[in-house]
């Protein structure tokens, strides 16, 4: 097995009774957020088995047929929940296709919660009924590991543990399982599986994916890939938290290369954390200050800056 190309860091450190573990988890945590924007996570508390048992499904689905698909894909959503076809999504300012399809879940509020008609609603497929009980769990614990990691992330920038939990409790998180399927002789030449981009909300969470490819691009210009290692999460800061802490943590450029065997599929699950729609991520004065007094991105509601995003990627018009 590989070496990790990035630093890797234990999560139960941070959840355990001694506070030099946890200092030494947000500061190394921390340190690679805002020097590479990456890290990966070790016991992570998200069962394996249940990642498998996702990516079971997951392939039982996207082997439909394109007919069969398209009756779970909603245009006038954005690609906000369940399917999106392929070819539909492209990074931004990149206009060729990503060579990918995609089902995205979202959270499930009660009906008496305020929020409840501010999301579009879950879709299931209806052939494959353990479906929405393994992605909801899946869903479930990813949850769990974030608010963690959020925790984490607030005390190094040095607000209060609970500053980003609290923007991002009942947030707008979405599970995208990504099928990238064989590469077609055929593609556009200037499509990879998902070009050059950063993500858009506070951090993700990358499951461990079936094959390489994810690469990020360091200071000097060369990518480094990072590999797909059982028991690992890969972690990533997104623009949100990028914008919020005024670049103290890093929103790093990524993409996933086509492979070498171009009959390799490839599977994997990012679970992007995002803050509620009316949050403001204005820069914190306390992270203003640690760059020398100068604000360097703008003023935005949450809701604003995923509107945009959702634009430049070609996923919504509005």
């Amino acid at each position: 097995m590989p070496n990790q190309t990035i630093p890797v860091v234990d999560l139960s450190d941070f959840t355990s009774s001694s506070a030099a573990k946890r200092e030494a988890f947000v500061r190394t945590m921390g340190d690679s957020l805002q020097n590479i924007g990456f890290f990966a996570l070790a016991n992570h508390g998200v069962d394996s088995r249940l990642i498998e048992k996702a990516y079971q499904l997951a392939g039982v689905f996207f082997d439909f047929s394109e007919e069969q698909k398209k009756k779970y894909e909603d245009l006038s959503i954005g690609g906000q929940r369940g399917f999106t076809s392929f070819g539909r999504e492209h990074a931004k300012d990149h206009k060729a296709p990503d060579l990918k399809e995609f089902w995205h879940v979202g959270r499930d509020l009660p009906v008496t919660n305020k929020l409840y008609n501010s999301y579009p609603k879950n879709v299931w497929p209806s052939e494959i009924p353990e479906f929405k009980e393994v992605m909801q769990e899946l869903y479930r614990q990813l949850d769990i590991c974030s608010t963690r990691l959020l925790e984490a992330c607030s005390l190094y920038i040095g607000e209060k543990e609970s500053l980003l939990t609290e923007m991002a409790t009942e947030g707008n998180t979405i599970l995208r399982i990504i099928n990238y399927p064989e590469v077609s002789s055929d593609r556009d030449p200037a499509s990879i599986r998902a070009a050059a981009h950063e993500d858009i909300n506070f951090i993700t969470l990358l499951c461990e994916a079936t094959a390489g490819g994810l690469e990020l691009l360091q200071r000097d210009g060369s990518w480094l890939p990072i590999h797909a290692l059982k028991g690992q999460i890969i972690v990533d800061t997104g623009d949100m938290l990028q914008n919020l802490s005024n670049g103290i943590l890093k929103s790093t450029t990524h993409r996933v290369v086509n492979p070498d065997n171009s009959r390799e599929r490839r599977f994997s699950m990012p679970f992007f954390v995002h803050p509620r729609s009316e949050v403001d991520l204005s820069p914190l004065p306390r992270c203003v200050e640690r760059q020398g007094g100068k604000q360097l991105y703008p003023n935005i509601s949450a809701g604003e800056y995923l509107g945009q995003r959702l634009r430049e990627i070609g996923l919504s018009k509005k």
